[in-house]
């Protein structure tokens, strides 16, 4: 946990926007994608211009278009967090069964996740605090994380006490060992190598030294001398 001088001078660095732009940015061409609750969710809006991005929500539908204008909402066209969604043209819809087998097929390129905690090794807690009164809501969590090519984490760097969520080991149930591949926060871009935690790219008004204070786990440093 952090000390109560640390959680005051923690930058703000990237907005929640700003960190589903980062994420957006980095999916390729073509991929398909499939986005969790939360942050994740804001990642279809910044899809760079002339990019083909198919996105997948595991409740049934393989084309999702952006959020309808308000008053246009179909109750029965939702995304898996029961929110909103249009269809692009030439959009699938299908059973909840054959969704989860394009996700434990290896069809998904991409899944973008919360999460409560990320270890040094790329173990993802994300769906539960452990705690005797925590809602057990893992949903299709498990399943993407060991059936998807690729997992991106999209999260704040601390809580909203100032404790890591970046950390050595995870200390709550995990939803899957050594399954992130990159971590998207506030104040960062982190790889998952296996040789350890690499900061990629560093929020603007953001110094490497804070973030390494803000995380309980090594980084290494491949910014080449962004700081």
């Amino acid at each position: 946990m952090l000390s109560v001088s640390q959680q005051q001078t923690a930058p703000a660095g990237w907005s929640r926007e700003d960190m589903a732009r980062r994420v957006a940015a980095d999916i390729p061409d073509g991929a398909y994608v499939n986005l969790g609750i939360g942050i994740p969710e804001l990642v279809a809006r910044f899809v760079p211009e002339g990019r083909e991005v198919i996105f997948h929500t595991e409740n049934g539908l393989l084309g999702v278009g952006p959020p309808p204008p308000p008053g246009q909402e179909d109750p029965e066209l939702i995304n898996a967090g029961k929110k909103p969604v249009t269809a692009i043209p030439g959009s699938a819809f299908f059973h909840h069964a054959d969704s989860f087998v394009m996700i434990r097929g290896g069809h998904i390129d991409i899944c973008v996740l919360g999460a409560m905690q990320v270890s040094a090794q790329g173990d993802l807690a994300n769906w539960s605090t452990g705690e005797a009164d925590a809602i057990p809501a893992v949903g299709g969590a498990m399943d993407l994380v060991a059936g998807v090519k690729a997992v991106y984490v999209v999260m704040e760097h601390t809580t909203k006490t100032g404790a890591a969520k970046i950390v050595e080991q995870c200390t709550y149930p995990l939803t899957g060992r050594r399954c992130v591949n990159r971590i998207y926060t506030n104040l960062a871009v982190i790889e998952v190598t296996p040789a350890g935690l690499v900061v990629r790219d560093i929020a603007p008004g953001v110094t490497l030294e804070q973030v390494r204070r803000l995380t309980a786990a090594p980084l290494a440093d491949a910014t080449k001398g962004q700081s």
